[in-house]
């Protein structure tokens, strides 16, 4: 049970209150139009998103770069299928992508009602792996910004979680210490162990219902927080 107190609560973006499934298969159906890609946008994203998964872990461990994350996840979907397409096209393809993707900012159900609760008895906070540029835009599109005192992205760090590095700038930037800290995230290596490892708080974001080690807290849903704080 995290410490009765816990005063700073630090959040994950993606896949935690920033819906990116749903709001990622509708950035790739304004890019394949705007591409002319003929395909079914979902049977693309039932074998994307496996890759893309797969490429941000490599992305966190430092085995990719930036361009080949965007250039490696898209050429390999589209291999997947059998579809060779000129590099130039997949980077114009990459690029758009990026432009649409804050474009939608559909957020998981009960994220502003979780946030308005939290907010009136913590101070909030975002440490996210993605690209700062980006991560701004879908906080704000999305109405969310207001909430979090602090955002700190791995791309102004220079390092991604789970590298302790990114949590202490972050604890830095909140002037708060690791043990009245508490971190939530849908990445169990990334930003639970990641966290853990600096002494946080932790609560895993268990949406995928995947198989949490014992002695760790989990949820299931956003408004399951409460249960814990």
């Amino acid at each position: 049970m995290p410490s009765p107190s816990v005063t700073d609560i630090f959040f994950d973006l993606d896949h935690t209150l920033w819906d990116f499934d749903r709001n990622s298969m509708l950035a790739f159906q304004r890019v394949f139009k705007k591409h002319n890609i003929d395909m079914d946008v979902g049977q693309f994203i039932k074998v994307y998103e496996p890759i893309n998964f797969e490429y941000w872990k490599r992305f966190r461990e430092d085995r990719v770069t930036k361009e080949e994350l965007r250039r490696g996840r898209l050429t390999d979907a589209f291999n997947s299928f059998k579809m060779r397409l000129p590099l130039e096209l997949i980077d114009l393809m990459a690029e758009s992508y990026i432009v649409e993707l804050p474009v939608d900012n559909h957020l998981f159900d009960g994220t502003e009602e979780i946030l308005t609760y939290l907010a009136e008895r913590y101070v909030l906070h975002i440490i996210t792996n993605g690209f700062h540029q980006v991560q701004h835009l879908k906080l704000k599109n999305s109405g969310i910004s207001p909430f979090f005192n602090t955002v700190t992205t791995s791309e102004e760090v220079g390092l991604k979680k789970p590298n302790p590095v990114i949590f202490q700038r972050a604890l830095e930037k909140a002037s708060v210490q690791p043990s009245v800290s508490l971190m939530i995230g849908d990445t169990f290596e990334a930003d639970i162990l990641g966290a853990e490892a600096i002494g946080m708080h932790t609560l895993y974001y268990n949406y995928r219902n995947e198989t949490v080690p014992q002695g760790y807290r989990a949820i299931r849903r956003l408004s399951e927080i409460k249960k814990h704080l």
